[in-house]
């Protein structure tokens, strides 16, 4: 029976988040400047606990990525990817992933990160994907998700969905 490691992204295979630094690397700069006013009654909700991490992601990436070209927004994410992830990923997390891979198990990041940095990353590794994806028609960003956020109770829907749980055994790292 095949083993199924299961990682999360943010604070477990990183040192940090990466989903706020990517907003500001993937931004334009005058929807930052104008983020921060418009989104500051939720940033004092998140920061006093009083608005979810859930809402605050969903909120800013609305209004980050909301009529911009697909093509930019993914270009900026391959850029980070390659450029910024390896600055903050744990080497013992990596060396993790390649200990599953070398069993022959099946390995899969589960994150309410992005695709748009995420996919790229993990193509790379070689180890399947389960995160956020940002929603888009004909090609412009319409600042929502597709099939929401990939967070808490739908994390575990979503390996349900990808994966024959009976046929499999598990693994899970803590950071």
């Amino acid at each position: 029976m095949p083993n199924l490691a299961l990682f999360d992204f943010d604070g477990t295979i990183t040192t940090s988040d990466t989903f706020a630094p990517f907003l500001f690397y993937a931004a334009e700069p005058a929807r930052i400047i104008i983020g921060r006013l418009v989104l500051s009654p939720l940033i004092v909700g998140y920061k006093l606990g009083l608005v979810s991490a859930s809402r605050m992601r969903r909120s800013a990436a609305r209004f980050v990525f909301r009529g911009r070209r697909e093509a930019d927004v993914r270009e900026a994410g391959l850029e980070y990817s390659r450029n910024r992830l390896a600055n903050v990923v744990r080497p013992h997390a990596l060396e993790r992933i390649r200990w599953h891979q070398a069993q022959g198990d099946h390995v899969a990041v589960v994150s309410a990160s992005l695709d748009v940095y995420l996919a790229d990353w993990c193509r790379r590794l070689g180890v399947e994907l389960i995160c956020t994806e940002l929603e888009a028609e004909e090609g412009v960003l319409t600042g929502r998700y597709r099939n929401g956020d990939c967070c808490g109770p739908a994390k575990a829907k979503r390996v349900r969905e990808r994966y024959d749980l009976r046929r499999l055994s598990f693994g899970v790292m803590a950071p």
